[in-house]
């Protein structure tokens, strides 16, 4: 099983990231996709999901209308669409994923992809 995250980078506030998340090995379909976050002296948080089937998702409050998660279950693709970036968004940002139904309890997690944002 593979997460491998990639889009991180330097960016100013303001600016726009895309990260994304390709996974491999397992059934994409059948697993609920989320993107965290790890901030230097921080416990890592969760910042959106999108389930399946269904592609709902869900934010946390500080990342509400800036970021934008997206699924494409044909690719095995998830996006992570980050605009209007403040300081406070810098972090290593960690694509997971969680099983449902019949793979319910399984949970994998990618190596993490940094997004540093200054001026």
């Amino acid at each position: 099983v593979q997460l491998v995250e990639s889009g991180g980078g330097l960016v100013q506030p303001g600016g726009s990231l895309r990260l994304s998340c390709a996974a491999s090995a397992f059934t994409f379909s059948s697993y609920i996709m989320s993107w965290y976050r790890q901030a230097p002296g921080k416990e890592r948080e969760l910042v959106a999901s999108i389930t399946t089937p269904g592609g709902r998702t869900a934010y946390t409050d500080s990342v509400k209308g800036r970021f934008t998660i997206s699924r494409d279950n044909a690719k095995n693709m998830v996006n992570l669409q980050m605009n209007n970036l403040n300081v406070e968004d810098t972090a290593v940002y960690y694509c997971n994923a969680k099983g449902v139904n019949l793979d319910y309890g399984m949970d994998y997690w990618g190596k993490g992809t940094l997004v540093t944002v200054s001026s």
